[in-house]
């Protein structure tokens, strides 16, 4: 799961999607899906489906539980309200702080574009959310692409420019709809696999493995 070179690398901007990208919140997740799919009533999820979940766009995930289009919306925007409430229990990745460290020491323009409230998304990241020059959050479920070229044009940066950055096959969906560069992340909500099918430009298996393609290798000290 490697890139080319810094010297090659040719991002201005780097993007970053918040769930599953720079904070660990499938647990969360998981945890409360269960009570929404009765509040909303729709199929509730076995534990042993959280593997072949992970290989579904969110499309298909939707419709493997019964969601209607209608209620997507209402889903979000209670999700959005449960996140606020236990804002306090997300935790960043490790080696995120430091990945976002290194990257802004780089040169590079940082954003987060994210269906999660903005507030929720400065309390996670803590110090960190001084690196972030844009923050566009509160997209829609399928509407991040929006949210890309609206920070593109916020930082006076070509969308061939900037490289998106996500956990889910709906980033790379959005990513293309930009247009822009999509790495894909590991750790997160879908499966490598199913990252891998939808062709990114980068697949990295730790936030170190971003901060060394993007950003070269940490200064050593003498």
């Amino acid at each position: 799961m490697t890139g080319p070179t810094p010297e090659t690398v040719p991002y201005r901007l780097v993007a970053f999607d918040f769930d599953g990208t720079l904070a660990d919140t499938f647990p969360w997740f998981c945890a409360n899906l269960n009570d929404v799919a009765a509040r909303y009533r729709f199929r509730a999820v076995r534990p042993e489906e959280t593997g072949r979940l992970r290989g579904l766009s969110a499309r298909a995930i939707l419709k493997d539980l019964g969601i209607p289009a209608w209620k997507v919306p209402l889903i979000a925007r209670h999700m959005r309200g449960l996140a606020t409430r236990e804002a306090g229990q997300v935790r960043l990745f490790s080696g995120v702080p430091e990945m976002l460290a290194r990257l802004d020491a780089a040169g590079c323009v940082l954003a987060v574009v994210s269906s999660n409230s903005e507030a929720n998304v400065r309390r996670a990241l803590g110090p960190s959310a001084g690196l972030i020059r844009h923050f566009a959050c509160g997209a829609s479920l399928f509407g991040k692409a929006r949210h890309l070229r609206a920070v593109a044009r916020a930082a006076g940066v070509e969308p061939g420019a900037m490289l998106a950055v996500g956990d889910e096959i709906r980033d790379a969906e959005a990513a293309a709809q930009a247009p822009c560069a999509f790495a894909a992340v590991a750790w997160g909500y879908n499966s490598a696999e199913a990252l891998a099918g939808a062709r990114p430009a980068h697949l990295f298996d730790a936030p170190e493995a971003v901060a060394r393609t993007l950003a070269g290798p940490p200064e050593r000290a003498y």
